[in-house]
């Protein structure tokens, strides 16, 4: 549950959503509140001015007839069928008897004369909750003058119940706006999230479908997003044609030139000065031409032509083989090769380019280990992944280098033979089947781990 929250929280058109349906019902019910307020507050003065104002014409009374005047006065109150529900009047003598009144008993805590106070009081035998005003009169008795507050806190209740409901269909409201105005934002936005994965995944033909057919602010921004990506892959096929036709026609005068060189050595003598340059000649020609198809094997493989061919994969039998083919190279330069951990592990992806991200790794570590050291090869599955890596003791890569692996024709020892095209290809073979390259530090020697989404087959 914890973890859907933070998922949902995550993403920017639920926040979105969130924060303008928390502004909403925050609005709601303010506005709830002060309805509530006002009602309350209107019902509450209505009271206290009929009370003062009943209170005002008994005093009255009281001076022109005395008490039995007052006495008469609450009798044809509480008989005239106006609010004799609600209205409370008590009149005493200094000794505290009953003159008149329809309360049972005489208020507790009855001041001496002032501003009403909410009591509670026995009426036709109930207690209930009343506003008072209580007078003492100039012959020592008390007069009462109240109002019974339980119709009053009927209505008080019946709006705050409106109040609470309307409330909880707020509440309701933003929670189930928040999702709408999620699941509208994610279909709008959903079309150009999956368009740049597959794009990213090398399908450069894809485009952006039109989510709605009305011209809004996403079908405007999916509009400008195609003609973003016509250009990009324009200028992408431009480049790739480019390079292409240079590696290709290159490639044809180099093998023209290189089959001359050979026979032109061929018909030298063995003591001929001649015949070392030539020598030399057609090695940094075959060199060259090593590199132009490296550069069209990377860029076969960053065009994405392959993916239609993949297949579910063992990596631990690319392993085997590969570890078997250069056995003879690590005995030879003293390197000990080890197979291990030699675990089942299944990826999808085109076997031969795998074998030669492997070979290149392997072929990497034992060039770079030196003599006496230790090199594995080994496979395994972490977390649902596929992975196959090659780890040495030597003397490993400097953290400074690290961002730079990779780079093509970037080389870390110029002594050592190479063209700086092999961990390059590694990357995009890699790339090309949704998986990442990892170095670490083996502490010591580099650990170089290529990890994919294991195959379902």
């Amino acid at each position: 549950m914890t973890a859907t929250l933070r998922r949902l929280w995550r993403s920017v058109g639920f926040r979105l959503a969130f924060y303008y349906g928390l502004l909403v019902a925050i609005t709601m019910l303010a506005a709830l509140a002060i309805v509530y307020m006002q009602t309350v507050g209107v019902l509450q003065q209505r009271m206290v001015r009929q009370v003062a104002a009943s209170m005002q014409q008994l005093m009255v009374r009281y001076d022109a007839r005395g008490a039995d005047g007052v006495a008469g006065e609450i009798a044809n109150a509480l008989s005239d069928g106006r609010n004799s529900d609600n209205e409370i009047y008590l009149l005493t003598d200094r000794e505290g008897r009953k003159l008149a009144g329809n309360l049972d008993q005489m208020p507790s805590q009855a001041p001496d004369a002032g501003d009403g106070v909410h009591r509670r009081v026995v009426r036709a035998g109930q207690t209930v909750i009343a506003y008072l005003v209580m007078r003492p009169l100039p012959d020592g008795g008390l007069l009462v003058v109240g109002h019974d507050l339980r119709d009053q806190e009927s209505i008080e209740s019946l709006v705050a119940s409106a109040s609470a409901a309307a409330g909880i269909v707020a509440v309701l409201l933003l929670i189930g706006g928040t999702f709408v105005f999620r699941q509208e934002l994610e279909r709008s936005v959903g079309a150009v999230r999956r368009t740049a994965a597959r794009i990213a995944a090398g399908e450069l033909q894809e485009r952006v479908e039109p989510s709605s057919g009305e011209e809004d602010e996403f079908a405007l921004l999916e509009h400008d997003i195609n003609a973003m990506l016509d250009r990009i892959q324009s200028l992408m096929d431009g480049v790739r044609h480019v390079s292409n036709t240079i590696a290709h026609n290159l490639r044809t005068p180099l093998t023209r030139v290189l089959v001359r060189l050979r026979a032109a050595e061929a018909g030298l003598g063995a003591d001929d000065p001649q015949r070392e340059a030539v020598a030399t000649a057609i090695r940094e020609l075959e060199e060259l031409a090593v590199v132009f198809e490296k550069l069209l094997q990377i860029a076969e493989v960053e065009a994405g032509a392959r993916r239609q061919q993949f297949a579910p994969v063992a990596l631990h039998v690319i392993a085997d083989d590969v570890a078997e083919l250069y056995e003879a190279v690590a005995e030879l330069r003293g390197i000990v090769l080890l197979r291990e951990p030699a675990d089942m592990a299944i990826a999808l992806g085109d076997r031969d380019l795998l074998a030669g991200a492997a070979a290149n790794l392997l072929d990497n570590a034992l060039k770079y280990a030196g003599s006496g050291a230790t090199v594995r090869i080994g496979t395994h599955t972490v977390d649902g992944r596929a992975q196959l890596f090659v780890q040495d003791d030597g003397p490993g890569i400097p953290a400074s280098e690290h961002e730079r692996i990779g780079v093509r024709f970037h080389r870390l020892d110029r002594n050592v033979p190479g063209h700086g095209l092999g961990l390059a290809s590694v990357l995009a073979v890699v790339a090309l089947h949704g998986g990442r390259l990892d170095f670490a530090d083996a502490k010591p020697g580099l650990r170089a781990c290529i990890d994919l989404p294991m195959s379902d087959g």
